[in-house]
């Protein structure tokens, strides 16, 4: 679609791309196929990159392993995957040659071609996701040819350039691909919430935020923001957006004109409606959303208020919402077991997700713990005591969690598992079950990185989810 339009400009510039990695390897592909000169960099020089270098040097791409730091003369563009710091000396060193640092969605905002798609964009430090996920499903539903695209593991790169043709673009947008992405500019865009994450990326609280905030920059119809947390209403008022584009709340509350929310079991819009001083539409119930989790509800009602300001009718909201289904391990029902719910969130990885899960349940026993990368509990277990039966710990940084434990919740009973090995999820859903009574829901929800004890957070929900049907066929 776009690279028929732009690949002349391309020939023979001399482009260096950082990092191989999902995004990397194509970005490479791609500007090689449009004539340009390209030069991989990379830190690493093991095995796999070996190998994934001898197949991009097959191709005619020059690749620099073990060397990420130094810029190849010449250099006209840098494109770097999204890992990679601000701070890297590649990056120092193309900021004094005076060469332009692009991202893989810079990139391919860059190649649309100028029938190209709209975007509708979405990011937050929790939900993305999801949210990305549901207003698919929701455009679907209104008959649009659309796609869930970007961090959300498919390549932006493969939706502009590919033959498929979209009437839009549902797209997730992390913080480090914001801040390589200098000139997106969505038809519509939401932040859903701001939370302290990859602080050691962004190097302040202050930075973070300002790269979400980018999403909003040069929006056509609609930024669409959480009532609940000033941070993103905060970024919408600084944003420079085209003349006409709204600010859109959205709210577990009962919304105001030019907000969605909720009113009795029903999701509403008070913002795309004739008269939104009077007057609001019905969107969906309570029941529509899967699984009806506070905080699942507000992703559902910022996909539609998203959907919305792209014109997509109320019964579509309905209809997609019904018809989506969420990711494993994101408060998945594994098992009911003797009248205990056994539910699946080990996608909450920071304090953030995981407070959000808590309040979707109570009475908990709480299984926790991990790589705590940074944080700390006492927030969080504040928030969630009164919810507390016990918890079950379990991981590298499970001291931090019982601290914060004993500070705000010190009649909560506390199962501390000293042990990393492969057995001890299934140890720590036994401890649970047997501390737990009929009404209660036992929640993986670790508000940690799962990396000490298992590959990632997929390979930890699994474990989990194994525990309780081996539990669940013992007891049967």
């Amino acid at each position: 679609m776009g690279s028929r339009q732009v690949s002349t400009s391309w020939q023979g510039k001399n482009v260096t791309v950082a990092g191989m990695g999902v995004s990397g390897i194509p970005a490479a592909r791609v500007l090689h196929g449009l004539g340009a000169h390209v030069t991989v960099v990379n830190d690493g020089d093991d095995e796999r990159s070996r190998a994934q270098a001898a197949e991009l040097e097959a191709e005619g791409i020059t690749v620099r392993l073990g060397d990420g730091a130094t810029l190849p003369e010449g250099t006209e563009l840098v494109v770097t995957t999204p890992g990679w710091q601000p701070d890297k000396p590649l990056f120092r060193a193309a900021a004094e040659a005076g060469v332009e640092v692009w991202g893989d969605v810079e990139l391919a905002w860059r190649l649309r071609g100028p029938d190209a798609a709209p975007w509708l964009a979405v990011t937050g430090t929790n939900g993305k996701t999801t949210t990305v996920r549901m207003l698919a499903a929701i455009l679907e539903a209104a008959g649009l040819k659309t796609a869930a695209v970007g961090n959300i593991g498919v390549s932006l790169l493969d939706a502009v350039l590919g033959e498929e043709k979209y009437d839009v673009l549902a797209v997730e947008l992390s913080s480090y691909q914001l801040h390589w992405a200098p000139s997106v500019r969505a038809h519509s865009a939401a932040v859903l919430n701001l939370a302290p994450d990859h602080l050691d990326w962004h190097g302040s609280m202050q930075a973070y935020a300002a790269d979400k905030g980018r999403v909003y920059e040069g929006n056509q119809v609609a930024c669409v923001y959480n009532v609940a947390d000033k941070a993103t209403e905060d970024l919408v008022r600084e944003a420079d957006v085209e003349e006409g584009c709204r600010a859109i709340g959205f709210t577990l509350g009962t919304p105001g004109p030019s907000q969605v929310g909720i009113v009795d079991d029903l999701l509403v819009d008070r913002a795309f409606v004739e008269n939104r001083q009077k007057q609001a539409q019905e969107l969906a119930q309570i029941s529509d959303v899967n699984p009806p989790a506070p905080h699942n509800i507000a992703n559902a009602l910022a996909a539609a208020a998203l959907a919305r300001a792209f014109g997509v009718p109320a019964t579509a909201v309905r209809d997609g919402l019904r018809a989506f289904r969420p990711d494993p391990h994101r408060i998945e029902l594994v098992e009911e077991v003797h009248g205990v719910r056994y539910v699946d969130d080990s996608k909450a990885t920071n304090t953030h997700a995981a407070e959000a899960s808590l309040a979707a349940y109570d009475p908990i026993v709480w299984i926790a713990g991990g790589l705590a990368k940074g944080a700390t509990f006492d927030e969080l277990v504040a928030a969630s005591a009164k919810r507390l039966r016990a918890v079950v710990l379990m991981g590298a940084d499970r001291a931090l969690i019982r601290e914060a434990l004993a500070r705000h919740a010190p009649e909560v009973p506390v199962v501390d598992l000293d042990r990393t090995d492969t057995g001890a999820m299934s140890a720590a859903v036994r401890e649970a079950a047997r501390l737990a009574q009929p009404g209660d829901t036992v929640l993986l929800a670790p508000a940690c990185a799962s990396m000490d004890m298992f590959a990632n957070y997929n390979k930890r929900g699994e474990a989990f989810a194994d525990a309780v049907r081996a539990l669940a066929a013992e007891r049967a």
